[in-house]
């Protein structure tokens, strides 16, 4: 039994079937993609999974317990974190001062926004935010601003913020949509060390089978809402379901 398991979930919008009976499982401390042609659900799934939708039908759990009918806080108190496909953080702040807010948030138990100067005076929050920044490569970038960063560096902040959070499933929506090729491949090299030094899982929506067959040690494949395929990531790449469901090639 993995550490989530998806069991018989749909969810219509109107005459729509985004998702038909999706069942999936997730191992613990696994990497899992899940990938698709446009308009396969995998948005839709990932929302059910932190409380942004809620199924028609079906039941998803995490750690043996249901995470419907819980808000996206309580859910990511539980210990599931997300990763946008936009970088979800605060432009006005400098590097250091976005970490520290997930890291004062952990302690305290909210995400309220606290006055930076009050964070500023908690050594154990200044700490842990600068040894987050260490771990994510960052700590020369402390005090810049974060809007004045590469996508790319926007991405690894997010991710340690997320991190900051202790999560044991980390969530990430299309992490290097939009990010050359240099800033992919430096994705992929920390959510390999992420993988390495953390007892995480992580499972991952993504279009670049690179970066899938990078990292991806479990894939399963969606198309028009309903999986397909789930297999190693050696077993993928010529599955005759995967083609047609890409390339329009008769299975």
């Amino acid at each position: 039994m993995g550490i989530l398991e998806v069991k018989d979930v749909n969810k219509r919008f109107g005459g729509l079937q985004a998702l038909g009976d999706v069942n999936l499982s997730i191992a613990e401390n696994s990497v899992h993609a899940i990938i698709g042609p446009n308009g396969a659900g995998k948005s839709t799934l990932l929302n059910c999974l932190v409380g942004k939708l809620i199924p028609d039908t079906g039941s998803v759990m995490f750690d043996g317990q249901s995470v419907l009918g819980r808000t996206p806080f309580q859910i990511n108190q539980m210990g599931i974190s997300r990763v946008f496909q936009t970088p979800e953080i605060f432009g006005d702040l400098s590097v250091m001062e976005n970490m520290m807010i997930p890291c004062f948030a952990k302690r305290d138990g909210s995400f309220r926004m606290h006055a930076i100067e009050n964070m500023l005076n908690e050594q154990d929050i200044v700490e842990k935010a600068e040894r987050m920044l260490i771990d994510m490569n960052m700590i020369d970038k402390r005090d810049m601003h974060a809007a004045s960063m590469s996508r790319g560096d926007k991405r690894r902040l997010e991710i340690g913020m997320c991190l900051a959070q202790e999560p044991r499933l980390l969530l990430l929506d299309e992490p290097t949509a939009g990010m050359a090729r240099a800033d992919t491949n430096n994705t992929i090299d920390l959510l390999k060390q992420i993988k390495d030094e953390r007892d995480i899982t992580i499972a991952i929506i993504e279009h670049d089978m690179h970066v899938v067959f990078s990292l991806a040690e479990r894939i399963t494949v969606l198309a028009q809402g309903t999986p397909l395929v789930e297999d190693l990531p050696e077993n993928i790449k010529g599955h005759p379901k995967v083609r047609e469901a890409y390339l329009g090639e008769a299975a």
